[in-house]
């Protein structure tokens, strides 16, 4: 019995890739935190935006990986005396990873008020229309 998959329809040639990002994509989401919105902006320009309160610029990184936008945190622990009655705010490492498409890139990114934003752009290809010349056989 053969396996039936996404990219096996006879209308999905040169698609070989999209089972690849689908799987990639649901693997990508490891729990809630940080929270994000994804926001568009324009027709062609889109935003995410992580709550970072607590980090600094200094605690994130972000980097391109194989197409994959991915947001890491990491905060210095602190070794002074102070006791805690509650402790609400978390304090933790994270890593947070955004699949992007081919034509999809980094703008920008910014911080304020413990909200980093990363600004993305989408290049819209030009249209070509290409005629195929028919040989006799």
């Amino acid at each position: 019995m053969t396996k039936v998959t996404l990219t096996s329809h006879p209308f999905l040639l040169g698609f070989d890739q999209l089972e690849q990002l689908v799987e990639r994509t649901a693997k990508s989401d490891i729990g809630g935190y940080p929270p994000y919105n994804i926001e568009q902006s324009a027709e062609n320009t889109y935003r995410i935006t992580l709550a970072v309160a607590g980090f600094s610029q200094d605690d994130l990184s972000i980097t391109m990986e194989n197409r994959q936008l991915v947001v890491r945190g990491r905060q210095n622990e602190e070794t002074d005396t102070r006791v805690f009655l509650h402790r609400g705010i978390a304090a933790r490492q994270f890593q947070r990873a955004f699949v992007l498409a081919d034509n999809v890139e980094v703008a920008a990114a910014s911080m304020e008020n413990g909200l980093l934003h990363i600004d993305l752009t989408r290049a819209v290809p030009e249209s070509i229309v290409k005629t195929i010349q028919i040989r006799k056989g």
